[in-house]
């Protein structure tokens, strides 16, 4: 089955077609949110990916089938899991497997009975554990990357290709060999022992900030996904429990801080930007354990890039107004960042915090040097920079360009607007 199968984006074929978009939507949003759990759930009992994908695939049709007449049932998520359990066992059947492959249909027959008393290891959480069986040492980094996105946040090969900037057809490529690299090798979907934890953090906060930064502001779509971004948070707050890691600290505090700010990010359907945004209205709680775990880290002095992003995010966050932000630091931690991750998109980031030091055109001469043209930050930013020094014109088509790489609804309204309010 082909991987957007799995995950259907529109109502299948089979569907009545008197389902309306709403009904549909929202059923689709209950699915997307539990898709994690139940393929986790799913893969832990069976051990067999694609039989898991295409289960939970199989009860997303029955749902858009049953729920418009029958409603939406009270815990959706375990009416989900059930049939998905369900889809799989009868696949089993028709397919003839027995043996070991029946002892695992009589598994998933008890699906209602999650607790099972089974060895769970240092990890007992099914989605976290399935995070650190993806980022096996024997995949390469960013394809353990994209199969856990693909598997663990149920995104879509063209959001997951957005993320990583690569063609679609590249990233689909990568998603199935990796799944054949764990059959051909018969790589283990099994507790991860202590080693292992150390072994594969890096891989594994790679994979779990990606998943948040889906969630803050999606790929596609019409904003913001909750659901990933706070699952992706507390997979990373159960991780600080297992380990002691100034960066896996970093990364908590970066992605609380920037949590924060949701509720002031998307206005109207319209994104605001961090300048803009009504800072009352950001989460104090959040930014007060954001703001710990930065002085944590810097106590630490074992700095990393996510702690580092962190540190910017808290000076950003530490600032009653816009007008008070501490550029001079903000390019400083940008310098400690390049030293330390090097990379275009940094060098991006830091031209924004150069051009409130030194100017629009400063900055600009080092956006021009990168070469991003088909990243749409890198269009923003150029065509902020040149609507500042008044160069109308070329803004103008800097802006055309990232509303068209832009595949986001609130983000694409809000490049509209500035297109719109350019001098004629």
């Amino acid at each position: 089955m082909d991987l957007d199968a799995r995950i259907p984006e529109q109502i299948p074929e089979q569907i009545p077609e008197q389902i309306s978009e709403q009904i549909s939507g929202q059923i689709s949003g209950i699915v997307r949110a539990e898709h994690g759990r139940i393929v986790a759930t799913l893969i832990r009992r069976l051990g067999d990916i694609d039989l898991a994908e295409d289960a939970v695939a199989e009860a997303w049709v029955s749902a858009l089938e049953r729920w418009p007449a029958d409603g939406i049932p009270p815990n959706p998520g375990g009416w989900l899991t059930t049939t998905a359990g369900n889809k799989a066992i009868d696949r089993i059947r028709r397919e003839g497997k027995r043996d070991a492959k029946h002892s695992e249909a009589q598994m998933l027959t008890d699906a209602q009975q999650p607790d099972d008393p089974e060895p769970t290891g240092p990890v007992s959480d099914d989605r976290l554990r399935l995070v650190f069986t993806c980022c096996h040492p024997a995949l390469a980094l960013e394809n353990r990357v994209a199969l856990t996105l693909r598997l663990l946040g149920g995104l879509t090969v063209a959001e997951i290709a957005s993320a990583f900037l690569v063609p679609e057809t590249t990233m689909a490529q990568r998603i199935t060999r990796s799944k054949q690299k764990i059959r051909a090798a018969n790589i283990p979907f099994r507790v991860p022992g202590e080693a292992d934890l150390v072994e594969r953090l890096t891989g594994v906060m790679v994979v779990l900030y990606l998943i948040f930064n889906e969630g803050y502001l999606a790929t596609e779509g019409a904003g913001l996904r909750v659901d990933l971004s706070a699952e992706a948070i507390r997979l990373t707050r159960q991780l600080t429990t297992l380990l002691s890691d100034p960066e896996l600290d970093g990364l908590l505090a970066l992605m609380l801080l920037t949590e924060a700010r949701r509720e002031a990010r998307i206005a109207d359907g319209v994104l605001v930007t961090l300048d803009q945004q009504d800072r009352s209205r950001w989460d104090a709680a959040l930014i007060d354990e954001g703001h710990e775990l930065v002085r944590r880290c810097l106590e630490a002095n074992r700095p990393g890039p996510y702690q580092v992003q962190a540190a910017i995010n808290a000076v950003h966050t530490d600032a009653l107004d816009a007008s008070m932000t501490d550029w001079s630091q903000i390019v400083q931690l940008y310098d400690r960042l390049l030293a330390v991750q090097p990379s275009p998109i940094v060098q991006l980031n830091r031209a924004v915090a150069v051009a409130e030091l030194d100017g629009p055109d400063v900055a600009l001469s080092t956006v021009e040097r990168l070469d991003l043209a088909g990243y749409g930050p890198w269009q923003v930013t150029r065509a902020e920079l040149l609507r500042r020094l008044g160069r109308s014109e070329e803004s103008r088509a800097a802006y055309e360009l990232a509303i068209g790489l832009s595949g986001n609804e609130a983000e694409k309204a809000h490049l509209l607007n500035r297109l719109a309010s350019l001098p004629t």
